[in-house]
């Protein structure tokens, strides 16, 4: 990768949200070195001007920094410490930024091993889903030294609308986990509207508009809406991962002995519609596991 003036980027992980992540990238003039394992997204990618790598440590040739995007802890932590990793094969620019959403605790062991080597490590998981990555308005949680971090925000802004540093390594899991909290209840509350709405003959599109204009609204409800309505549950973020990241808030509440009934339901819930074979539907397909419960359909 040759030396570019706005910054070198390596990025490993080009999936539904890091391809749009790249791209805005590219617009916004930094040189990217991508890697996947699917070599037909890594095709795609340097047809849109990134330059192909053949692992991580190749992403990591010559860049400033190294952005990650991949779908759960055990594909970071292979990243990272793996034959071809980062930590054998660090960027020149010592710093490396995980924007999956991964296990806090494992945040905190990556972010110590790779102190130990020089580098330095920020958790910045992201919120604002596949729209989000696509309008480049994605809101970026980062936990880490607030030196890498400022390090860091100027590839952010590339990315990004809402961009905050929230606390020390493995603060920013713990702030998307409990976004994803949020979100995930949401779902279900807004699934069990439409569906008692549905029950009682009323109209769905005329309920949400209505649930729009009051103190209902969410961005759930205006941006998933229409799709549970219409039946549509052509993949955005997808209902297995957004069952991994309810399972990682378990996971961490439990560390924490902390009691979360509502994910525990809401949990259940995504694992009936997985087990029904939504998994690579996106979240608005939730509400098929009330078409079951309620014999009845949209769309």
């Amino acid at each position: 990768m040759g030396r570019n003036d706005k910054g070198n980027v390596g990025f490993i992980g080009i999936g539904t949200m890091g391809r749009e992540m790249v791209r805005h990238l590219l617009v916004a003039g930094h040189a990217v070195r991508v890697f996947d394992l699917n070599e037909a997204a890594l095709a795609d990618s340097v047809k849109e001007g990134a330059a192909g790598a053949n692992s991580p440590a190749d992403a990591a040739q010559g860049a400033d920094i190294v952005i990650t995007m991949l779908p759960d802890t055990p594909h970071v932590e292979a990243t990272v410490y793996g034959e071809h990793g980062l930590l054998k094969s660090p960027p020149p620019g010592k710093l490396i930024v995980d924007m999956s959403t991964i296990s806090p605790v494992a945040v905190r062991r990556i972010h110590a091993d790779l102190q130990k080597a020089g580098v330095s490590f920020i958790d910045a998981p992201v919120s604002g889903g596949p729209v989000g990555a696509k309008n480049a308005a994605l809101s970026i949680m980062a936990g880490g030294d607030a030196a890498a971090f400022a390090q860091a925000e100027p590839f952010f802004r590339a990315m990004g609308t809402t961009i905050t540093h929230v606390g020390a390594a493995g603060a920013g899991q713990t702030v998307k986990l409990c976004n994803q909290l949020i979100c995930g209840i949401n779902i279900q509350a807004i699934c069990e509207a439409l569906a008692l709405g549905r029950a009682s003959g009323i109209d769905l599109n005329l309920l949400r508009r209505v649930l729009l204009g009051g103190s209902a609204a969410s961005w759930m409800l205006d941006k998933l809406g229409p799709a549970m309505i219409a039946g549509d549950v052509s993949a955005g973020f997808r209902i297995d991962l957004q069952l991994k990241d309810l399972r990682l808030v378990q996971e961490h509440a439990q560390a924490l002995s902390v009691p979360l009934p509502g994910t525990a339901f809401v949990t259940s819930q995504y694992v009936d519609a997985r087990a029904h074979g939504e998994g690579s539907n996106g979240n608005q397909a939730l509400f098929r596991v009330y078409d079951r419960m309620t014999n009845q359909t949209t769309g």
